[in-house]
């Protein structure tokens, strides 16, 4: 079955990673695609793997001229109906070693293009009956961790425009909802630098899921919140992240 025959969506950081996964299911499910990132090698080689169903849009998401852009490509496909708002990076550091420029690249990155992809497709939306905003924040944007300050601060400012845009855009028809992944295996989250198999044996352990995430688990997630089924969700957050903000099992406690 074809979960969204007939949409055209906007993925935004679609190259690689969780946006490639995105883009490769939402093509498998009838959706036509405009594959948004900075990576023009990888977002073009992917476009051409995918044919007529994608399209690779050169897309800085802190630009309204690239958003611009985005749209009418998104529109010469079709009626706009979904847009995910994927595309983000990561600064490790304490916050006596972050600087005033580290910190606003994340905040440009992460929160700032979400406002304006939000912005972007509002209109378009509209003009098509409704539409599905899914704005990727992170397990970071429920709680925290020591060395993420930028990265928490930005994903936990997603998470609260997400609210914010759910409350105005509803009665438009065009819902509007945060996914929060916990660690998933892609570059950001060790791939290339660290094996799978080490991850699990050293980080995840102890998580009630105890593995690393895969992209494709959460764009299952992202599949959802795009389809019809879920027409009655909006300004939520749903969690893919074994477990990660349940809590951990503990050595030598029952059960562990």
């Amino acid at each position: 079955m074809q979960r969204l025959e007939g949409k055209v969506a906007i993925v935004t950081g679609g190259a690689r990673g969780m946006g490639e996964s995105t883009v490769r299911l939402f093509v498998e499910h009838g959706a036509r695609v405009v594959i948004g990132d900075i990576a023009e090698d990888a977002g073009t080689a992917l476009a051409d793997e995918l044919g007529d169903a994608a399209v690779f849009c050169p897309m800085d998401v802190t630009r309204e001229a690239d958003w611009e852009a985005a749209v009418a490509a998104a529109q010469a496909m079709g009626p706009l109906n979904v847009l995910v708002n994927n595309a983000g990076i990561v600064h490790m550091a304490s916050i006596l070693d972050t600087s005033r420029e580290d910190f606003m690249r994340v905040v440009e990155v992460n929160q700032l293009s979400t406002f304006l992809g939000v912005k972007a497709v509002i209109n378009p939306m509209k003009a098509a009956g409704g539409g599905s905003i899914i704005n990727i924040s992170s397990i970071d944007g429920l709680h925290s961790c020591a060395g993420l300050g930028a990265y928490s601060a930005s994903k936990w400012a997603v998470r609260g425009f997400t609210k914010a845009a759910a409350i105005e855009l509803g009665q438009y028809g065009i819902r509007v909802n945060s996914v929060h992944p916990g660690g998933i295996f892609t570059e950001m989250g060790g791939r290339g630098v660290v094996s799978e198999e080490d991850l699990n044996n050293s980080l995840y352990k102890d998580f009630p899921i105890p593995r690393t995430g895969q992209p494709e688990e959460v764009a299952y997630v992202t599949l959802f919140l795009a389809t019809d089924e879920a027409s009655y969700s909006t300004g939520s957050e749903f969690v893919a992240d074994g477990g990660w903000f349940a809590g951990m099992r503990r050595p030598g406690m029952p059960c562990s």
